[in-house]
């Protein structure tokens, strides 16, 4: 079942069909990322990046490496509180604005799962729903 969230544009309220809620978090973390695949020449081939919201399947990133929508990333990140980072093998670029990058788990294991769902919930119960 998709979650609805509400995004107001001046006084009308559009409605977003969202399938995994995101939670913005409390204080942005860092994270690396390579991309897998295809390597196009010239390109940077791993970076570092900040992540601002997180979902069960993606998160929003902000890095300089140079990444575009369809590309293969492989990320590494360790959430707060976490003792040890998070390897995600391979995610998609679903979007890119100004540095700024969606980007959709491909897969996660059981327990990087449970990990994320654990700190999506503490984040939730702080208060800080993303409702974009």
């Amino acid at each position: 079942m998709e979650d609805l969230d509400c995004k107001i544009i001046g006084e009308q309220t559009t409605p977003q069909l969202r399938k995994h809620p995101r939670v913005r978090i409390a204080s942005p973390f860092p994270c690396s990322l390579a991309r897998v695949g295809f390597l196009r020449k010239g390109a940077v081939e791993q970076g570092l990046g900040i992540v601002y919201d997180v979902s069960a399947k993606g998160a929003r990133v902000m890095t300089e490496a140079v990444i575009t929508p369809g590309d293969r990333i492989a990320m590494r990140l360790r959430l707060p509180n976490q003792a040890v980072a998070m390897l995600i093998e391979t995610a998609t670029v679903r979007w890119g604005k100004e540095h700024t990058y969606g980007v959709e788990f491909e897969a996660l294991s059981l327990n990087d799962n449970k990990h994320l769902q654990a700190f999506m919930n503490h984040q939730s119960g702080s208060g800080l729903p993303l409702a974009v």
